[in-house]
């Protein structure tokens, strides 16, 4: 068990780390080039020779076109009209088509920019010519400069480890606590501890305490794998985010301890563990996909995960640098959650002992 819970997060952030990425490059691009002028070829070496775009041939009729989308050969496709040069030559517009697999819209929405940005560079090149054989000079009234803080690189495995990490630390607590503790009840050892003179609140306690120092020691084992692989960095508070962890670790343990209470075996506990602490901090932690977007309803029912609070602490620790005047609220919601829970867990613990 320790084997796997120390190996196992390893494995899952290496995979996850580099299976899930939504940065787009290498676009499959086919071109049909009806114009055959040195514009055209211009536009076309200046897309291959990006990271963006793939050339992957050349066509030579239009159904050729229906025929690389449908069988999936193409991701775009760039046409040039036959009088290309004709209408550049008397100053008047051009019109390119750009034909987009548009099953992922997401991948397709980028494609677009991409093709946008690269169409403007390239009409920039042909006004700056144009003044300049004119001898007018160049005004342009308002020149956009972006500026990225916190990822310059636009990185999207950065914006995904800490997800990533929320999501290892909840199995490592919810599931491995929760699967303890029932494997107890089962063999009935954990009734001797209820006959005890302990107090409800110091066995529970006994039982979470060693998950969290487990806990603690695999987060910082994928902070160091992390910082190795994909470049990460602490950039707050180092102490902040041991606190704040290990706040999430006593979340997530309370929340396992719960299940244990409720479940009579362990099938069963794997089961209602992963479906409330798993599944939520995949789909509705923020994790992949932004809560803000999600539908009202939605947006409340986020709230049975602490991964969600996590996950805000995390960027906010590890990505931006920010102090906790950035993310007080969420250490506030971790600490009502950790309570309810631990109460609930007790509650149902103390029906278990009197049923003895």
């Amino acid at each position: 068990m320790l084997f796997v819970l120390f190996i196992f997060p390893i494995i899952l952030l290496a995979i996850f780390g580099y299976a899930i990425n939504f940065d787009v490059h290498h676009i499959q691009l086919f071109v049909f080039d009806q114009a055959k002028t040195v514009d055209s070829r211009n536009i076309i070496r200046m897309l291959g020779s990006s990271d963006y775009f793939d050339i992957k041939g050349y066509l030579n009729n239009e159904g050729q076109i229906k025929e690389v989308l449908d069988l999936n050969k193409a991701q775009s496709v760039i046409v040039f009209p036959k009088d290309m040069s004709k209408k550049l030559n008397t100053n008047r517009n051009v019109k390119v088509q750009i034909l987009i697999d548009g099953v992922d819209g997401n991948t397709a929405a980028i494609i677009e920019n991409y093709m946008n940005a690269a169409t403007l560079a390239y009409n920039k090149k042909i006004a700056k010519e144009f003044f300049s054989k004119n001898g007018i000079p160049i005004y342009i009234p308002i020149a956009l400069e972006s500026i990225f803080w916190f990822n310059p690189g636009l990185k999207s495995t950065l914006f995904l480890i800490p997800g990533l990490i929320a999501m290892i630390l909840v199995i490592t607590a919810v599931i491995s606590i929760s699967l303890s503790i029932v494997r107890e009840k089962e063999r009935a050892t954990i009734d001797q501890l209820y006959v005890s003179p302990l107090k409800f609140l110091e066995i529970l306690l006994g039982k979470s305490i060693p998950y969290t120092i487990i806990g603690l020691i695999i987060s910082a084992m994928i902070l160091i794998v992390s910082h190795v692989m994909f470049g990460l960095t602490i950039r707050g508070n180092i102490l902040l985010l041991f606190l704040t962890t290990l706040l999430f670790l006593f979340s997530a343990s309370n929340l396992g301890i719960f299940v244990s209470s409720i479940a009579d075996s362990q099938q069963v506990a794997f089961q209602l563990a992963t479906l409330i602490s798993l599944l939520p901090s995949v789909i509705l932690s923020g994790f992949i996909f932004p809560i803000a977007s999600m539908p009202v309803a939605i947006q409340v029912f986020t709230n049975i995960t602490p991964a969600k609070f996590y996950i805000v602490i995390l960027r906010d620790i590890l990505l931006k640098g920010v102090g906790m005047e950035a993310f007080w609220p969420q250490i506030i919601y971790l600490l009502i959650f950790a309570f309810i829970f631990l109460f609930l867990a007790a509650i149902f613990n103390k029906r278990a002992a009197a049923n003895l």
